[in-house]
């Protein structure tokens, strides 16, 4: 028996090595007119794809070299500079017909109809302004991973939502009834941005402020939030390169590993396909998502 299984294994192993292959070949792939891109996210209103750039200057660069493009579901660039006159755009989500994006120190509005600028929100102290969400009623939320900080623009008014170790330097931030999903960076950030600690999968109840952790462990330094459609979340480690897919039970599973710099990805839960950000590859890459996670 021992042999059979011996044998068996050494069968099938290629098999299994080349379903895994198969499964990370891209639908398709960018990497001309692509600069270190952070997020993408879908608007569901105008059914486009709109992907933050960095640009040549780095994460914090105030260098005025950042944009965002257009794309249609397909990856089709529609136009590759839609919004410029950005810095470091990171974290995108949409309000109506705004979509907002966080840029090192402020938050910036664009029409989602012709990209043209509609607002500059400075925030004052800001060290390092990330991920953003927006909730049914228009609210914006976002995190300045740093200062282990998140905030909420309400009514042309900036107030701080949560701050502290508790919620373990936010990242990824996903809106969700009165829930905030947190994915968080970790505890005691280092200078190269690793951290002793590996942060948790979190949620905040947007009316009583508690916070309740999804993962029952540490899981990663979390980029990218998404729901999976199905009561789960599939959820990026920007430092380790996994993405992971975490069930409504809060148990993880590893869907692929790729190069450090995994990002804020999209996800069309309609059609099972994950967008990813490759920021220090200079790539954005569409996959078929199948997880055995249940």
């Amino acid at each position: 028996m021992k042999i059979i299984t011996q044998y068996s294994l050494i069968f099938f192993l290629p098999f299994i090595q080349l379903r895994a292959k198969e499964d990370l070949t891209p639908i398709w792939s960018h990497t001309k007119t692509i600069q270190s891109p952070e997020s993408c996210y879908l608007d569901k209103g105008s059914g486009f794809l709109f992907v933050s750039q960095i640009g040549a200057g780095g994460g914090a660069g105030k260098d005025g070299d950042g944009w965002i493009s257009k794309l249609n579901t397909d990856g089709k660039i529609i136009k590759n500079k839609w919004a410029t006159g950005l810095n470091a755009p990171k974290g995108l989500r949409s309000t109506g017909e705004t979509l907002w994006v966080t840029d090192i120190d402020r938050i910036v509005a664009f029409n989602i109809k012709n990209g043209k600028q509609t607002h500059s929100v400075k925030i004052a102290n800001a060290k390092f302004l990330n991920d953003l969400a927006c909730g049914e009623d228009g609210t914006v939320y976002f995190s300045d991973m740093i200062a282990s900080i998140i905030y909420q623009y309400k009514n042309n008014k900036i107030s701080i939502l949560a701050q502290g170790t508790e919620i373990e330097h936010p990242n990824g931030l996903l809106v969700e009834g009165n829930k905030l999903i947190i994915g968080a960076w970790g505890q005691e950030i280092q200078n190269d941005f690793t951290t002793k600690k590996l942060g948790r999968l979190l949620s905040l109840d947007l009316q009583n402020k508690k916070i309740t952790p999804l993962t029952k462990k540490p899981l990663g330094n979390l980029d990218g939030v998404e729901s999976d459609g199905k009561g789960g979340y599939i959820v990026t480690d920007w430092i380790a390169g996994k993405v992971f897919h975490v069930n409504e039970s809060g148990e993880s599973e590893i869907w692929a590993t790729f190069p450090k710099g995994a990002a804020d990805h999209a996800f069309l839960a309609e059609k099972n396909i994950l967008i990813l950000p490759e920021m220090l590859e200079n790539k954005i890459s569409a996959f078929h998502f199948k997880s055995d996670s249940k």
